[in-house]
């Protein structure tokens, strides 16, 4: 079964996180405003924090389960994760950096996809650059390449277009939809930008002060808000502003 299902609850410096969602074989958003606990969610899937308690399910596989004990590594979660600063290496050219995704992997299989990748992402030519000599926009395709090269069960995106201007964005947006299609995964897209949210989400979740206000399509969620809280959040002179929280 295909699909990414989670119910967690943690509390994290006098904020608390209980949420709970489920997804199929698409592109989620998870939407709202700095400090609800978008990126928190996403680092407790991805096993790089512990909820106190809940589950967490990804293509049936059971990755965190407290009332059983089992919490998987993130290294044998399945779980690609693309950083809102996209974590690139300076160092190590653009092979490099796909390169070393495939970590478990044979050099056989680690050479091959990455090769594989490098075409598919259109960045042949640049095997041999370092990140400071490629644009924005190939940065993201070689963070998406690496992301992928273990072939995830499914891909966490914290906020992966913020940095890049509009069209740019627009362009990164079109990759990351047939990225969906391409490798038939679950995507959960952190966001704060509506107009984001609603493009590219085949579901939005909304999130507000650690908790799951709404859950559906976004032209449903956008046509009929549940309460007065998601339908400010969508109100065209609504502005979200970072707030101090822990799960910003």
């Amino acid at each position: 079964m295909t699909g990414l299902s989670i119910s967690l609850t943690s509390r994290l410096r006098g904020f608390t996180l209980n949420a709970s969602w489920e997804i199929g074989c698409e592109l989620a958003a998870l939407f709202g405003c700095s400090g609800a606990g978008k990126s928190l969610t996403l680092r407790m899937i991805a096993g790089l924090l512990s909820p106190d308690e809940g589950r967490i399910v990804c293509n049936g596989a059971v990755l965190f389960d407290s009332s059983q004990g089992v919490s998987k590594p993130p290294q044998k979660r399945s779980i690609g994760y693309l950083f809102q600063n996209l974590a690139l290496f300076p160092h190590m050219t653009v092979e490099e950096n796909v390169y070393y995704g495939g970590h478990g992997l044979s050099k056989e299989d680690r050479t091959q996809r990455s090769a594989d990748l490098i075409g598919q992402f259109r960045l042949r030519g640049l095997e041999k650059r370092h990140p400071s000599e490629i644009s924005g926009g190939q940065q993201q395709r070689v963070a998406f390449a690496r992301a992928l090269l273990r072939r995830p069960g499914a891909l966490l995106l914290d906020e992966p277009f913020s940095a890049l201007d509009t069209p740019l964005r627009r362009d990164m947006g079109k990759l990351l939809k047939d990225v969906q299609r391409e490798f038939k995964v679950p995507v959960v897209m952190v966001t704060h930008d509506q107009r984001e949210a609603a493009e590219l989400a085949d579901r939005m979740i909304v999130y507000s002060g650690g908790v799951v206000e709404q859950c559906g399509a976004p032209a449903e969620v956008l046509a009929r808000p549940t309460s007065d809280l998601v339908a400010s959040l969508f109100a065209p002179e609504r502005t979200c502003l970072p707030i101090s929280c822990a799960g910003a």
